[in-house]
């Protein structure tokens, strides 16, 4: 805290005397307490000014039994756009007063739901937690002593709030990008090896849902897997197609990484892009930008996903012990078109 005209140290409650308020008002206000009249709130404001008093954030934090941290699991910062996600996220989180702890999910030597648990050990008011995948039997994992925000699919029966991508409408928008270009051979790069789980079964949908809705068959020679969505994992599914034989001339990748492996792979082979095969990936990851070509890509607004995720996180901290229900918010995607897949009109975005 300042000295007041270098002599005694300003205190809150030389605030609230001058303000004429008390001093659990002065808190409420400085610490930006929502039902405090704004009457009151400038009163407080122009004491605060005359006097020069500077809040002792990690006293109060201490008091409070606060630490200002939010806790981030994301799956690895390797991948471009877990690495701009987190970008964003500390960003915002930095706007409101909030420093960010990142932990990475994928380790060999643990699952990807023991991270809540490691994260449980740090000092963080609350956790966002972005997974690959989850399943029912992960739903009690998920109910921590902190609030929690989770990116992804929706787990039915979980306490925490939920930020959920339009996974299924944005990649069946892709696929009808393709298809409204005049693609009747679209592969998928993307299915998990280990079945329809998480965001990868989504998108699946909505590629299959495209096609079915245009009447053309599912080939499944045209569904090809990755395990972790890299750029190498779409160089090999790529390879594979064009090793089997297999006849595509569009191809929709689940993450823009394995589009820009996918795009490697055809050039290698001396396919034309987009004339011979005309490719879409999912991310809107900087890196697509600046391809060459450049790379059609769904945006799924991560600065809004940032941006919504560390909003209910801060609000749950506000809450305290008045929880309410879980909320969900599904935030919608933009299709950004560019050199991959030439002209053609997008079927819209949400």
């Amino acid at each position: 805290m300042k000295a007041r005209n270098g002599r005694t140290p300003v205190t809150m409650q030389d605030v609230a005397q001058l303000a004429g308020v008390s001093v659990k008002t002065v808190s409420n206000v400085l610490s930006d307490y929502p039902h405090v009249s704004a009457t009151t709130r400038e009163r407080v404001t122009i004491a605060v000014a005359e006097l020069g008093y500077t809040l002792n954030v990690s006293a109060r934090n201490l008091r409070i039994g606060r630490t200002r941290v939010l806790g981030l699991a994301i799956p690895e910062l390797s991948q471009a756009y877990f690495a701009e996600l987190a970008d964003a996220i500390i960003r915002r989180a930095g706007a409101r007063g909030y420093t960010v702890l990142i932990e990475q999910t994928l380790s060999p030597a643990t699952d990807e739901i023991d991270t809540v648990e490691i994260m449980r050990r740090h000092s963080i008011d609350g956790l966002i937690y972005s997974p690959l995948s989850m399943t029912a039997s992960d739903v009690r994992r998920l109910d921590a002593e902190f609030p929690m925000v989770v990116l992804g699919d929706r787990v039915r029966g979980s306490r925490a709030d939920h930020v959920t991508m339009a996974n299924a409408a944005a990649i069946r928008a892709a696929t009808e990008h393709l298809l409204g270009i005049g693609r009747r051979r679209i592969a998928v790069i993307g299915a998990r090896p280990e079945g329809p789980v998480g965001a990868g079964a989504s998108r699946l949908q909505g590629y299959t849902g495209a096609l079915e809705t245009a009447g053309i068959d599912i080939d499944t020679a045209l569904i090809r897997s990755a395990a972790l969505w890299h750029r190498a994992d779409g160089v090999r599914a790529t390879e594979e197609l064009i090793a089997d034989g297999t006849d595509f001339d569009g191809l929709v990748c689940f993450n823009d990484a394995l589009a820009l492996g996918a795009m490697h792979a055809l050039q290698r082979h001396g396919r034309t892009i987009p004339d011979d095969v005309a490719v879409v990936g999912f991310d809107d990851i900087e890196d697509g930008a600046f391809a060459t070509p450049s790379l059609t890509t769904v945006s799924p607004r991560r600065d809004e996903v940032a941006e919504t995720a560390v909003g209910l996180l801060v609000d749950r901290l506000a809450e305290g012990s008045d929880r309410t229900a879980p909320r969900h918010v599904e935030i919608g995607y933009t299709m950004v078109l560019r050199d991959s897949t030439a002209t053609g009109t997008a079927p819209g975005s949400e």
